[in-house]
């Protein structure tokens, strides 16, 4: 069964200052993972997120496994997604 996925506040109002296209980008990536998302995101260290790359732009994801759920907790650019969250 696919995980839900769930936008935090702050994530969703990164992902709407995003261009369309990138937008676009990120929504089927996120659908493509959904089923296995073990497979696609990949452990930052010292930190609970997990990262999912979507050309220069990352994701930072929490896996929910009680709840079936992806939360995305951040949404940005390479360079700086690191550092604001």
């Amino acid at each position: 069964m696919p995980y839900k996925i769930v936008f935090s506040d702050s994530a969703d109002a990164q992902l709407k200052r995003l261009d369309r296209v990138y937008a676009t980008r990120i929504a089927r990536k996120l659908r493509s993972i959904a089923g296995n998302p073990q497979l696609a995101l990949r452990k930052l260290s010292g930190r609970e997120e997990l990262k999912l790359r979507v050309g220069d732009y990352r994701l930072l994801i929490i896996i929910l496994h009680d709840e079936n759920m992806l939360l995305i907790v951040a949404i940005g650019h390479r360079s700086d997604v690191y550092k604001k969250h």
